[in-house]
């Protein structure tokens, strides 16, 4: 005969008789204590078995499969982050905002990396990025926050290399630039330097998800998208000026036929930072991309 286990409630029942046998006091309030813990312990364990992979879940779907913030959908895929020239920051107090790939009348079109003024200080810029979810590539716009954010592992190059931000920060209400990844001119004197390891091999596709960049937030990437305000009107009126350039478009002109801008309707460059026809200005070296 095979020897019968004691299971949960024949356990509970020996206890039972040990508490209520006289003579066993001191067994039974070591007993009423230990049980107290044991429920303690059980209660502590079921709030965080039901809320963790909860609050997790939900930081990882707002990235992956929530499409609340998504403005744009298209199955065409996104062409690749192009290489190109930063040109010099046109004064104190001015961010780059790195260049990326806008759609409109059924095609891509180059929005060129620009200088711009933040709408306030301490404020930095998560720039927008590309996913693609449920045979869709879906568009999540940039935003300004006290920190930066999540933006698809995209490397965009110029202290945005896919996570993380180099290009600089703020001290005393003033920005000061890493002059090892943004290119600044004698005009600008807050600066420093902090090197920066950069990976030349990195993937240039422009979006995150199947064939792109497989990359998820880090917990101080999710915490980025907190209290964050929109592109300001600056930002938003060169996005949609661009649109209405056919050199910037795909399918017209892979190659971009405007790379970077010194401000909103200022100077242009072309991919190697030579001034263009519209406007003037220099050339360089670009500030690293991978």
């Amino acid at each position: 005969m095979k020897k019968q286990r004691t299971n949960f409630l024949q356990k509970q029942c020996l206890k039972k008789e040990i508490i209520e046998s006289p003579g066993h006091h001191s067994i039974k309030e070591k007993v009423r204590r230990g049980s107290q813990i044991l429920v303690r312990l059980m209660i502590l364990s079921f709030i965080f078995l039901f809320t963790v992979p909860t609050a997790f879940a939900q930081d990882t779907n707002y990235y992956t499969n929530d499409q609340a913030t998504v403005t744009i959908k298209t199955q065409q895929v996104p062409p690749p982050i192009p290489d190109y020239v930063q040109p010099p920051c046109p004064g104190d107090g001015y961010y780059w905002t790195p260049g990326y790939w806008a759609w409109a009348s059924n095609d891509y079109y180059w929005v060129p990396g620009v200088w711009v003024m933040p709408p306030a200080v301490n404020l930095l810029w998560t720039p927008g990025y590309w996913a693609f979810i449920d045979d869709f590539y879906c568009w999540y716009p940039g935003y300004w926050g006290a920190q930066v954010g999540y933006y698809g592992g995209i490397n965009y190059g110029f202290g945005y290399f896919g996570n993380g931000f180099f290009g600089g920060r703020w001290e005393g209400g003033r920005f000061r630039y890493n002059t090892s990844v943004w290119r600044v001119g004698r005009n600008v004197h807050n600066t420093y330097v902090e090197r920066v390891n950069i990976d030349n091999n990195r993937n240039r596709a422009s979006f995150n998800g199947g064939g792109g960049i497989n990359y998820r937030p880090n917990r101080d990437e999710v915490r980025g998208i907190q209290n964050h305000t929109p592109a300001n009107v600056e930002q938003r009126s060169h996005e949609i000026n661009m649109s209405n350039e056919r050199g910037q478009f795909h399918n017209t002109n892979p190659k971009p036929a405007v790379h970077s801008m010194s401000a909103p309707g200022g100077q242009r460059f072309d991919d190697r930072g030579r001034q263009m026809r519209m406007g003037g200005g220099g050339g360089g070296r670009r500030g690293g991309r991978g």
